[in-house]
């Protein structure tokens, strides 16, 4: 039998093999339109990485007695999905004020009245490391139901030194034991958590001075976050934990004016932050700020719809100028419980005039740059990891075109299975 790194694999058939080949960088303006399509297009794979892409009779000659042979049956082939903002580890669900929200209450007036986040930190600080991972392992699946194969995680349902660590141990857990990808993001200013109401200065310190250095000392993340909002933490203590956070090595993320027009995305630039994320309430100086800065948008329309909004981040305005858009669920029990880059697919087009080519791109590549992983996925290029995943379509506009479906029939990870619907594909 061939070790794991001399086993060859081959995808034939397929409809539309979408490489996104191109400049190794986030797409930007018009390069959001080119999806670099082979039809009648084929991937050989050795081991974990892909070694050539063309059209069948290109391919066909480098299989060998000892090559898999994949049939695409004339479907899609895309790269895995990258959702690049989830917060996937979590206790209970808020399916209650879900409810409430139905009957017409606000999401500021069920977090003033002891739900919202805080709900869910308390729920998440009571659960075991193993009622977590098990929760974890459920939500895994639905991801890869949808396409998706690399997710950037965060904490944020600890809001203590042990609790955040915790879940990021979690984190951690699920992507030792596969199959799906995690870029680990350390969000313990999420929120200030009931023990520190009216000393919020007092739990700033508690982030920096002991959380901080904890996850850097055991390496759990590559990235830190903070919810940067007037009344929770507002620019200035955003800026000193992320300054911080960047001083330890870590990476800087920021849920940046989301609910009001805070001034968050020209700190995000000022600090050289990888990403702004939500930026619904955002203007033409802030997004001339990310533009200096060269910090990527990420824009989360199912938070927007399932909060019942219609301000969806302004992503026509992006592009324009020039700016490497990416769109992600924001997977979370509160405002966001939609697992599916389909359906944000789906909102791009119908709520923010994005392509179904510019939503591809900024689900997949832009994604992947966002979260440090430009060099290894999404893209289906010759020395990339084969991270692929085979559409029930036959064309890719059909993913968003269609809504409420789930059309992955088959993931790969590293080259191997991971998620199947079909056994039709030998």
């Amino acid at each position: 039998m061939p070790s794991n790194s001399d086993r060859e694999l081959a995808v034939l058939n397929c409809s539309q093999l979408v490489t996104l080949a191109g400049p190794p960088r986030p797409r930007i303006r018009a390069e959001m339109q080119e999806l670099s399509i082979i039809r009648n297009g084929a991937m050989f794979v050795r081991g974990a990485r892909i070694e050539a892409v063309g059209t069948r009779a290109e391919i066909e000659p480098l299989l060998s007695s000892n090559t898999q042979v994949i049939d695409a049956r004339n479907r899609v082939v895309l790269p895995g999905f990258v959702d690049a903002h989830t917060h996937p580890v979590f206790a209970g669900n808020r399916v209650d004020e879900f409810e409430q929200r139905a009957e017409g209450r606000t999401y500021q007036e069920i977090a003033a009245s002891g739900g919202g986040i805080r709900s869910t930190v308390n729920r998440t600080r009571q659960a075991s490391e193993e009622e977590l991972f098990d929760a974890g392992r459920r939500y895994q699946e639905w991801f890869l139901r949808c396409g998706t194969t690399t997710i950037e995680a965060k904490s944020g349902y600890g809001l203590s030194l042990e609790a955040e660590q915790k879940l990021l141990r979690v984190i951690r857990s699920l992507n030792d034991s596969g199959p799906l990808r995690y870029v680990p993001t350390f969000l313990g200013a999420h929120d200030v958590p009931d023990e520190y109401r009216g000393k919020t200065r007092e739990y700033v310190d508690l982030v920096i001075h002991q959380m901080l250095p904890e996850v850097v000392k055991n390496g759990l993340a590559e990235y830190c976050d903070v919810f940067c909002e007037p009344g929770i933490f507002n620019v200035s203590a955003s800026s000193e934990i992320l300054s911080a956070a960047r001083r330890a090595g870590l990476g800087i993320r920021v849920h940046a004016d989301q609910l009001t027009r805070s001034g968050a995305a020209q700190m995000a630039a000022e600090l050289g932050a990888a990403t702004a994320d939500h930026l619904e309430q955002i203007d033409e100086s802030g997004i001339a700020a990310l533009a200096r800065g060269n910090v990527q948008p990420v824009l989360l329309p199912a938070s927007v719809y399932s909060l019942g909004s219609e301000r969806f981040g302004p992503a026509r305005k992006m592009i324009d100028a020039g700016l490497g858009v990416v769109l992600a669920t924001d997977f979370n029990p509160g405002s966001s419980p939609a697992p599916s880059i389909p359906f944000v697919l789906s909102l791009a087009s119908t709520h923010m005039r994005m392509t179904p080519a510019e939503a591809i791109v900024a689900t997949t590549v832009n994604a992947a740059y966002s979260v440090g992983r430009g060099g290894e996925l999404g893209s289906l290029e010759a020395g990339k990891l084969a991270d692929f995943v085979i559409h029930n379509c036959g064309d890719y506009r059909e993913i968003s075109y269609f809504t409420g479906v789930e059309p992955a029939d088959a993931d790969f990870i590293n080259g191997e299975l991971v998620f199947g619907r079909t056994n039709d594909l030998t």
